[in-house]
Formats: C-alpha cells, structure tokens, sequence
C-alpha cells in the first residue's frame, strides 16, 4: 500500500510538471482607485494543453510572480499570494493590487523547475494585462508598453493591444520569441473558456506562425482566451535531468462590447 501511494505521489508531482500556468484577472479595466485580483493557475494538462481546467496548485518557491507598472517599477506579488483552496492541491492562488497610476500594466510569471526523477527540466513564461483608466466611460485606445519582450525564455508577446481596443472582431496577433528569436511555424493555441478544441490540430483556434514568429487569431464572441505554445528540447540536459520543456502562456479577455468604440 505504501509504494502505491508513493506511486500516486510521483506521478502527480511528474504530471504538475508538464501542465502550463497561466494568470488571470477579475478584470482587464478598471477605474484610477480601484483594485484588481491577479490569480496564479495550474492545470490545462487535457487534451494535450488545450483546455482551462485546473488539474494542481503551484509550488511557490519555484516560481516568480511580478506587476510591472506603466511607470517603470515592478512589483512582487507572490508575497501577497493567498490560497483559495481547501486542501493543498485545491484551488489556485490569488492576490489583490492596488495600481498607483493610470495605464497599462504587465503580469508575468515564470518558473524554472527541474523533476530529477522524471528526469526532465520545467521551464514555463506567463502573462496577462490590464488597463487602469482615469474615467471607464472614456477609455483612451493608446495604451503603449503591450508589445515589450521581457526575456523569457519562450515567450508569447503581442504585436496588436491585448485590452484596448479589444472585442470581437478585432484581430489578436502575438509573436512567440523563444530564447530572444521569433519561432517560425510552431503551434499557437487560442483556447476559450469553456470550449473543447478538436484533437490533433484545431483549425478553428489553433495558428502555426510565420517566418518572424507571428500568428494572427480572430474571436468571434466574447470570452477569456488561454494563448499557449509549447516547444521541447529533447536533447537539451543537465545536472539531474535529460530534456527540457518550454511553455509560454497569454490570458486576454475579450469584452462583448469594445470599451473604447462601444461596439
């Protein structure tokens, strides 16, 4: 009994190492003064990590957790994590900002984790944004900073405004850069909340990218969309581990009503 729970026990370990994170907000535009709550998730291991159900909890202190602001500073919000489940693997992680300024704002999250048993490298890149707006009847559509590559090691970058102007019909073009080059025809995966995609390749929200890493997506509805690449290196090995796996992940919530245009 004791090495089939010990059984149990590696092979959840082994499968939280091969799900993609991803955070999310309550909101991605909010009024000057107002709060935002920004959650730490683990999960869409199903149908090849192509889906929003959690599956784990992340381990801390393997992972970073930061706000960058419009103004230049950067923020660590693992400190102010606090645990929405009840039991250990339950529930994800979630904290409340406060942002002192008006415009736009970065969260991003990286881990780096080695399972010496499996024995594979972890390396994983997330981000989503948010606007603060000085008045949500006017939302200005110049928000600029969206587009700054941050130096993870896959990453999703957006080439169009993640928030503003944002609804459906208005095109969602990302440039996935891995190790600071564009990746050419790798897979990019549009998932919304709520959708199961097609096995094998998705035509419907799936891309392949161009020759300078570039994919373009349309939503025809609004809804939370889970970005999400995905590239490994079988051959890339070091101490206590053989291969190493890159997942890049980019949260966008598309309103049913553009907030600049009303439409």
């Amino acid at each position: 009994m004791i090495r089939n729970c010990l059984i149990l026990l590696l092979a959840s370990a082994s499968s939280a190492a091969a799900h993609d994170t991803w955070v999310e907000t309550n909101t991605n535009l909010i009024r000057s003064g107002d709060a935002v709550y920004v959650d730490l998730k683990l999960g869409n291991h199903g149908n090849n990590h192509r889906d929003f159900k959690l599956a784990s909890k992340i381990r801390l202190q393997d992972c970073t957790l930061d706000v960058l602001s419009p103004d230049g500073k950067n923020y660590d919000l693992k400190t102010e994590l606090f645990d929405t489940g009840y039991a250990p693997k339950e529930g994800y992680w979630s904290a409340k900002f406060v942002p002192a300024h008006p415009g736009l704002y970065v969260i991003a999250h990286q881990l780096d984790r080695v399972v010496s048993y499996a024995p594979i490298r972890s390396i994983k890149s997330a981000k989503t944004f948010f606007v603060v707006s000085p008045s949500l009847d006017r939302v200005s559509t110049e928000n600029p900073g969206f587009n700054h590559v941050l130096g993870h090691a896959l990453e999703i970058v957006p080439v169009t405004s993640p928030v503003t102007p944002m609804g459906p019909g208005q095109p969602i073009t990302v440039q996935l850069i891995y190790k600071g080059k564009p990746m050419a025809n790798a897979r990019v995966s549009f998932i919304p909340h709520g959708h199961q995609l097609k096995k094998d390749f998705d035509p419907d929200y799936e891309r392949k990218t161009d020759i300078e890493g570039q994919a373009t997506f349309t939503p025809r509805e609004g809804n939370a969309y889970l970005i999400a690449a995905h590239h490994k290196e079988p051959d890339e090995a070091g101490k206590n581990y053989e291969s190493t796996k890159y997942s890049a992940t980019l949260t966008v919530l598309v309103p049913e009503i553009c907030p600049c245009c009303g439409e």
